[in-house]
């Protein structure tokens, strides 16, 4: 009998029935312990002396209680009362799938959505050692909130395996017994033969095909006649391509020719696009011709930031390779990467950089598999020039990248079939792992902080030693080396000589390559104060490559220091044109407007850069230097507070900060802060030049100075400081300008 409201299962008192299944009936009741509802499940009277219900019964309990995972029915409790057996789980609100599809099928994004959650559920239930045998959509329940949950583990079969077994072991049931639901039962369960997780997975894809289409994936007009389908016949093909392969991956009638495990399924699910806008029809030949193209930043599909580096990385080395085509004008990476948002229309995004075509990519990577997929999009024509995927193992990524770049040129008609592809010399290398390392080098590099600095150099230097030729790695070493000096990380005399090293070793290999004639620029003007060769190097970086960012925003620093603020100005901001995604260049413009003493236009550029990255230390240590000089030192002392704590109290900001206590009259907390730099100073590298610029703001002249003459001595004073409004008070002062005579800048003040 139907158990009524008011009817107490040990600790449980039911409130009101939910309906019945295939195993049981479901109540609502409420925890007296835990003062929480709850669902209980009750197996009916009439099974409950029947030995073997009881004994599936006690199955679906220890199965669901050995799982634990969100996409998974949680189960609380399980009790025997009166006679009457009964499992506790978490209340659900809201609707199974079965209800839901009553509606239709679902948009694109939301069904990969639900089915990254099934998987993943399944995946969880699959590595415990249990197997479902009866997923479909009155089984999968979507939450008032919209999480989904696998409900009904009443069919599984429960194994212990050991740690030494696989987890995918075969789960084996009665010979010659069919157990499950027609129109999602695999094969191997239709013929009563031992089944594992693989038939789930078929399973599975008979609901992704409902999920994608809206209809049954087999569905006769009698039982006999759906499973006979299911036996021999295919379901209607999908429109889309890239699911139809995958639901026909999941429907192979033999379990050897099905994804083998769920992770494989997912590993290809994260790989499919969201967006319809994505998936063009592909178009015939190209009437007109296609003589610009854009290579947009790929799609980091699962989301794994450890996977960044491939995500930048690949498609600047397919945009400096495509680059090398003679009849083809590539947009440079730098004004490609401002569209690195997921769902950006590659059309709308082509347009406004004015192309023929661009080419998009999703990345995604499980264990040494490497999938990428790449679209080439016809942008006047909103259709498919061409599209492919590549699986392969990551130490063929540079394989894979010469095959994109061949298959664009001849899709584009630069270059017959079977031809080789020019390479850019400047960033190829035979060696994968090379490559590898150099991009995992210089997506630290960019991150500019003290301790991914430094493991830049190790990528680097490993980049280098697995390809001494690399030369757009030596570069990498000579940028790193140059900011360890420039940012107070080590002694300038240390790392100044090791950058020289590095550039000079690139320029041999490559003497066009403009990022190395950076890198010298940067070594002479921070470092040799030989200002005629740093703009000489400046100037033949940009002759080579008008569209590299950090040759602009270097380049500014040197205007700056020699007088000529106007052009530092005027070259700091082509930055953002450039490299759009760079907190580093953002944050610069700001700053060089303050060295111009244009604070009320500082004051908006810097809140724009941390607007782009809160987290950015400079963005806020330049936004609080611009406040002070407009006597808004309360807000300027705050931000600079923020920038101090985001650089983890690093060198630079103990100046910046002790400098502003002092002027702000605030003293004593000044002195506190340089009597921890000089502490500091015992236990790491600390230029003076930074203790100079507190003891500026404490009005003592005579000790900024004496610092000043040691960090001249040492060439330790960092000469992009020198626009700096903080060092105003001593340009009338002789002492001054002998220390800016010794370094080469007398007639530039």
């Amino acid at each position: 009998m139907p158990l009524v409201a008011g009817t107490k299962l040990g600790p449980y008192e039911i409130r009101a029935s939910f309906g019945k299944g295939g195993m049981g009936e479901v109540y609502r009741a409420r925890d007296s312990r835990l003062g929480r509802d709850v669902a209980v499940k009750v197996l009916p009277e009439h099974l409950s002396s029947d030995a073997q219900a009881l004994k599936r019964f006690e199955r679906e309990a220890r199965a669901v209680a050995a799982l634990s995972h969100p996409n998974i029915l949680a189960l609380y409790d399980v009790g025997c009362e009166q006679g009457i057996s009964y499992v506790v789980t978490e209340l659900l609100e809201g609707e199974n799938l079965r209800t839901r599809l009553v509606e239709g099928s679902f948009n694109r994004p939301k069904a990969i959505e639900v089915a990254v959650a099934l998987a993943e559920g399944l995946s969880a239930a699959h590595s415990r050692g249990v197997t479902h045998r009866d997923l479909k959509p009155e089984n999968i329940f979507i939450t008032a909130d919209g999480v989904i949950k696998i409900l009904d583990f009443g069919l599984a079969h429960y194994m212990l395996v050991s740690c030494s077994q696989a987890a995918d072991a075969p789960t084996e049931t009665e010979t010659g017994r069919v157990m499950g639901t027609v129109g999602y039962m695999s094969p191997e369960q239709i013929r009563g033969e031992p089944v594992d997780a693989r038939s789930d997975i078929f399973s599975l894809g008979c609901v992704l095909y409902e999920l994608f289409s809206g209809r049954r994936a087999f569905a006769g007009h009698s039982p006999c006649d759906t499973l006979a389908a299911t036996l021999r016949e295919d379901p209607s093909p999908l429109p889309d391509p890239d699911i139809q392969r995958l639901i026909a991956h999941c429907l192979e009638k033999k379990p050897v020719a099905r994804f083998q495990t769920v992770r494989d399924l997912i590993f290809v699910l994260r790989s499919l696009p969201t967006t319809a806008a994505r998936h063009r029809a592909p178009r015939r030949g190209v009437p007109s011709p296609i003589e610009s193209l854009a290579v947009l930043p790929f799609l980091n599909v699962a989301g794994d930031p450890s996977l960044d580096y491939l995500t930048d990385g690949v498609p600047e080395t397919l945009t400096n390779t495509l680059s090398q085509q003679p009849k083809l004008r590539v947009v440079p990476r730098s004004r490609a990467f401002r569209y690195k948002d997921p769902q950006v229309d590659p059309v709308q995004a082509g347009r406004e950089l004015g192309v023929h075509a661009v080419l998009t990519g999703r990345v995604a990577l499980r264990g040494e598999s490497l999938n990428i997929q790449v679209e080439l999009v016809d942008v006047a024509e909103d259709s498919q020039l061409w599209g492919e995927q590549f699986t392969r193992r990551i130490t063929e990524m540079q394989a894979i990248q010469d095959e994109i770049t061949r298959a664009v040129a001849v899709k584009l008609r630069l270059q017959p079939a079977g031809e080789a592809t020019p390479r850019a010399a400047r960033n190829y290398t035979d060696n994968t792992e090379a490559y590898q390392l150099y991009l995992k080098g210089r997506y630290r590099w960019n991150r500019r902080t003290e301790e991914t600095l430094q493991s830049s150099v190790e990528y680097f230097q490993q980049a280098i030693e697995k390809d001494p030729s690399y030369a757009i790695a030596w570069v990498g070493l000579a940028d790193a080396h140059n900011l360890l000096g420039t940012y107070a990380v080590r002694p300038p005399a240390e790392t100044f000589p090791r950058a020289r090293t590095a550039a000079t070793r690139a320029l041999e290999l490559d003497p066009d390559l403009a990022e190395a004639h950076v890198s010298v620029g940067w070594m002479k003007s921070q470092f040799e104060w030989d200002w005629v060769g740093a703009e000489k190097a400046y100037r033949r970086a940009i002759e080579l490559n008008p569209d590299y960012a950090t040759t602009h925003h270097w380049y500014a620093w040197y205007l700056a220091t020699v007088g000529r603020r106007a052009e530092a100005v005027e070259s700091v901001r082509r930055g953002p044109d450039l490299d759009p995604e760079s907190p580093v260049i953002h944050s610069r413009v700001g700053l060089f407007l303050y060295f111009a003493r244009r604070h009320e236009e500082a004051v908006e550029e810097c809140r724009k850069s941390i607007a782009m990255d809160p987290t950015f230390a400079w963005g806020h240590d330049s936004l609080g230097s611009a406040y002070m000089q407009i006597g808004r030192q309360a807000e300027g002392i705050a931000e600079l507070e923020k920038g101090f704590s985001l650089s983890q109290r690093g060198v630079i900001e103990f100046s910046y900060l002790g400098h502003a206590y002092a002027v702000a009259g605030r003293e004593a907390e000044a002195r506190k802060l340089l009597a921890e730099l000089d502490d500091l100073s015992t236990k790491r590298y600390v230029p003076p030049f930074y203790v100079a610029v507190i003891c500026l703001g404490l009005g003592d002249k005579a000790a900024a100075l004496g610092r000043l003459e040691k960090a001249v001595a040492e060439r330790s004073l960092p000469s992009w400081y020198l626009p700096d409004l903080r060092l105003d008070s001593l340009r009338p002062d002789p002492r001054f300008k002998e220390l800016l005579r010794r370094m080469g800048l007398s007639n530039f003040e």
